[in-house]
């Protein structure tokens, strides 16, 4: 497959090459904290639920800011937002290398979470604004590969790094990929040929959408303290006002109407806030098993987990090549299917589990996961308007970014109850066994119901836009 076609002019292959790249290092860099985590554990001293929060740090930043992200760069152009995302992105990950406690880290995490929530919400805006239908399918599956090329290249690089150069060299390597994407994005991607929108983003919405966020997610983790539940029930009800906004307002920061009037961009995004809910605390729990559980080395537990992403890798641009032509419906429900199946066979996962039933079940869910991202990803870029691409970019990344840190806040939520603070080293095999079965329980459930939004959304081809 070539990845640059000759006939793509000069902004169609430096969008495609910038959009790449950075596609590449965040995930990179989330799969190779994950693996590194026991690493911070012992550094900082940190408890169970403190360490899962330098994940979920990254992604609540991120989630807070997608949305008004992604409303702004309608408003003044999607390329002047990526440029300084990239920017923020990259002094952030220089600041982690150099943390010298877990609440410097954790905060440098959500700046670094800034400036990936405007990388993203740009990003595949910029890829469908530059290329035409029909080779949407084929850009955006290379796209989502170079995401899983990242995930598929952290754990193993960041589990060599981590064991040979300790875990600050996970951010500090990033540091040189992100210096050259900036030059790239300065002298190589200028003309924006994305549709600008009219009007203002909504101040008092987004600070109903932030306050409800940033309440429901940390209520979540400390719902045995006394605080816990009232402040779960206030996000509740800043999310109930953030609704009431955006349905008031005449230029809301998320249009409701795009879920009320195209079930197709609806049923998608669902789809793909569901698979994300359900999948991604898998390798921040495998990493724990591997390394706690069946004692291997951080290298070792890495190379183990790229089974999973490097299928990703490579069906991915399959997928998306496929999905020009299959309905991407028929695509992404498969996909989903055999998700949900791969999860709930990692019920099964004891003591002595053997890594003959652990890599063919992580190539699983690639496969899984390879089928539905692409097709789905297509589906939502190609439902709206050309005028909608850079919120439609932002839901899409807050749907992802939202369904990770679900699923990171199912994890913790567990660890929370299960665990009460002790570190993971010092929790008992059976029990962190046991956390771990009903993780995987209820996100094969969530998966399942996943299915019934990806095949009930409708086919692409007979949609209008």
């Amino acid at each position: 497959m070539k990845l640059l076609n000759i006939s793509w002019n000069n902004s169609q292959r430096s969008a495609l090459t910038v959009a790449t790249l950075t596609s590449f290092i965040g995930p990179f860099l989330i799969s190779g904290v994950n693996i590194a985590l026991p690493a911070i554990e012992n550094d900082f001293n940190l408890s169970a639920v403190a360490l899962s929060w330098v994940v979920t740090a990254y992604l609540l930043a991120s989630a807070v800011f997608l949305l008004v992200i992604g409303r702004y760069a309608d408003i003044k152009g999607q390329i002047a937002v990526f440029r300084l995302g990239i920017i923020v992105f990259t002094m952030a990950t220089a600041l982690c290398g150099f943390a010298q406690n877990g609440g410097m880290l954790i905060s440098m995490r959500v700046l670094q979470g800034i400036g990936a929530s405007m990388i993203m919400t740009t990003g595949t805006a910029i890829l469908v604004s530059v290329f035409p239908p029909e080779e949407r399918g084929k850009v955006l599956g290379i796209n989502v590969a170079a995401v899983y090329l990242g995930l598929s290249m952290g754990p193993f690089i960041g589990g060599i790094l981590t064991q040979h150069f300790g875990w600050r060299s996970i951010f500090l390597v990033c540091i040189p990929i992100g210096i050259i994407t900036v030059l790239l994005v300065y002298f190589f991607l200028k003309e924006d040929l994305t549709i600008r929108s009219t009007g203002k983003i909504d101040l008092l919405g987004s600070s109903f959408y932030s306050i409800a966020l940033i309440a429901m997610v940390y209520s979540s983790a400390n719902l045995t303290k006394i605080f816990g539940w009232p402040l779960l029930i206030g996000g509740i009800v800043f999310f109930i006002f953030f609704v009431i906004r955006s349905l008031k307002t005449t230029d809301p920061i998320f249009n409701i109407s795009l879920f009320t009037k195209n079930r197709l961009f609806a049923f998608s995004n669902i789809a793909a806030l569901i698979n994300y809910s359900a999948t991604y605390s898998l390798i921040f729990l495998m990493s724990l098993y591997l390394q706690k559980i069946k004692g291997f080395s951080p290298q070792a537990a890495g190379t183990i987990l790229v089974a999973q992403p490097i299928m990703m890798t490579i069906l991915s641009p399959m997928a998306g090549r496929l999905s020009d032509k299959i309905e991407p419906r028929i695509l992404a429900t498969t996909g989903m299917f055999i998700c949900a199946a791969g999860l709930l066979l990692f019920v099964l996962l004891n003591e002595q589990t053997s890594l003959y039933f652990i890599i063919p079940v992580l190539t699983l869910m690639g496969i899984g996961f390879g089928l539905f991202s692409s097709p789905n990803i297509n589906t939502i870029m190609s439902s709206v308007e050309k005028k909608h691409l850079g919120i439609a970019s932002g839901t899409l990344a807050t749907m992802r970014v939202i369904g990770q840190m679900a699923s990171m806040t199912i994890a913790t939520l567990i660890f929370s109850f299960y665990f009460n603070g002790t570190q993971i080293k010092n929790v008992p095999n059976s029990e962190f066994i046991s956390s771990m079965h009903l993780a995987f329980i209820i996100s094969g459930v969530i998966c399942l119901a996943g299915i019934y939004f990806s095949n009930s959304r409708g086919n692409l081809r007979e949609s209008p836009n």
